[in-house]
């Protein structure tokens, strides 16, 4: 039976959900002793099994309190305090009314000129304090970008935020949402605050185009992040009335090497005022706020209506399921997101279809839910590969492994098509199964008849 709305976590007092993902709840809180509304962030301590993916989890959690905790900037989502409370532990935070910008570009929301300034200059002035004060964000995306009912932008989520002084990251694996990683971030090079300014350069990018600069799998993104450049914005249908000026900013923004970069979100927010010529406004207009809906907390109206938030398993009680996917579409990516998630993938796919208006906004909307950055590369990776993919038909594929002679020869056939870029993706494909190690390395090869030729030769080894 569903465990009901705990009433209390610490000292707060809990009054409805904000949300959730795969490693815990997002509650509406109260603080009694100074009277404030605040929104709590939990994480399960009962995940802490002792793996590594569990370490990552529970280190991403104190990492996003000691990250935030030391900013102090209304562009910011304050931190008050970080507590435990049985087998849950939590953040108390800023509760900000409002929706995410994911949620805007989701419903293909259209922004004015004006607005797109008035974002990214909002955006900047945050990361200009956070870079000042040595912290580096290293995941900015529409979906850690809060938008107040009044039109402020505030930064979430530091979760793999950097702590320059306290030499704070987390290790392994890639860091960062692949759709918004610098080159440096997927070849594992040393960082700093520019690749913030990268991805504040893919959100420009997609304010005004309605689309990111590069799309794909984990290493077709990879290969393209690294070898090509994305179309200037005034050359897509989305971006033709645009102010020219937007496109030289964009592929400074963009540039492959970072001292190519912007030197700081300064020089950034500088080019943006000076370079285009629009009024800047200190929010976001209210015909685009209104746009998306304000989404209330919830709340249990009785018994049939309850969430599990200590424990392994979650139920959203009689809620119904979405109408306009098609059924099999949402098992097949359930069953391949509980393999990551476990059982909370089932609550995961029906309430977040409600809010996706095609089958991939539900993937990318999904991913953005899974703390654990490798478990969320792999989900994306098993989409890209094929949605249609049966449960059984993926284990058959498992039968072939990939041995160290097998990953030499294919890294030397990679590498003359499209250079050393070959050791970096031989190596991230190397524990998947041999044909989709295979599929893997010939996305990163642009030229039909070469890809067939890869892979044709790659089949003889």
């Amino acid at each position: 039976m569903p465990l009901p709305l705990p009433e209390k976590l610490g000292k707060y007092q809990i009054s409805g959900v904000l949300g959730e993902g795969a490693m815990g709840v997002v509650y509406k809180g109260f603080d009694p002793d100074i009277g404030r509304v605040v929104a709590l962030k939990t994480i399960r301590r009962a995940l802490d099994d002792g793996s590594d993916a569990a370490d990552s989890i529970t280190a991403r959690f104190r990492n996003e309190a000691r990250a935030a905790g030391r900013l102090q900037h209304p562009g910011i989502v304050a931190v008050y305090d970080f507590g435990q409370d049985e087998d849950v532990a939590f953040i108390a935070m800023e509760f900000v009314e409002g929706s995410n910008l994911s949620h805007y570009l989701g419903r293909k929301v259209r922004f004015t000129d004006e607005d797109i300034l008035s974002v990214m200059t909002q955006l900047l002035d945050a990361l200009e304090h956070a870079h000042d004060q040595g912290v580096w964000h290293r995941d900015i995306k529409p979906a850690n970008l809060m938008m107040t009912r009044g039109g402020k932008l505030k930064v979430a989520d530091f979760g793999i935020a950097r702590i320059e002084s306290a030499g704070l990251t987390l290790a392994g694996g890639l860091i960062g949402t692949p759709s918004y990683m610098a080159p440096e971030q997927f070849l594992g090079n040393p960082i700093d605050r520019r690749v913030d300014l990268y991805a504040a350069g893919v959100l420009l990018y997609q304010l005004l185009t309605g689309q990111q600069p590069f799309v794909g799998s984990t290493e077709r993104l990879m290969h393209k992040v690294l070898n090509e450049t994305p179309r200037p914005p005034s050359t897509l249908e989305f971006g033709l009335s645009r102010p020219p000026g937007y496109d030289a900013i964009v592929a400074k923004a963009l540039a492959k090497d970072p001292e190519d970069r912007f030197a700081n979100a300064a020089a950034f927010r500088t080019a943006l005022t000076q370079g285009i010529g629009t009024p800047l406004a200190a929010t976001v207009s209210d015909a685009t706020v209104i746009a998306v809906p304000l989404r209330r907390p919830q709340v249990p109206a009785d018994d049939k209506t309850q969430l599990v938030t200590r424990g392994s398993e979650a139920s959203t009680g009689a809620a119904p399921p979405p109408t306009h996917f098609d059924a099999k579409a949402l098992s097949q990516v359930e069953q391949t997101l509980a393999r990551h998630v476990g059982p909370l993938a089932a609550v995961m796919v029906r309430r977040t279809a409600r809010q996706s208006a095609d089958l991939p906004d539900l993937c990318q909307r999904l991913a953005e839910q899974v703390a654990d950055d490798t478990a969320r590369n792999a989900f994306l990776e098993q989409i890209a590969q094929g949605a249609g993919r049966s449960t059984g038909s993926v284990s058959a594929t498992r039968l072939a492994e990939v041995d160290p002679e097998l990953q030499a020869k294919a890294e030397k056939l990679l590498a003359q098509l499209i250079g050393p870029i070959a050791r970096v993706l031989v190596k991230k494909a190397a524990s998947s199964p041999r044909e989709v190690f295979a599929a893997r390395l010939a996305e990163a090869i642009n030229d039909p008849v070469q890809r067939q030729r890869f892979l044709t030769e790659l089949d003889r080894l």
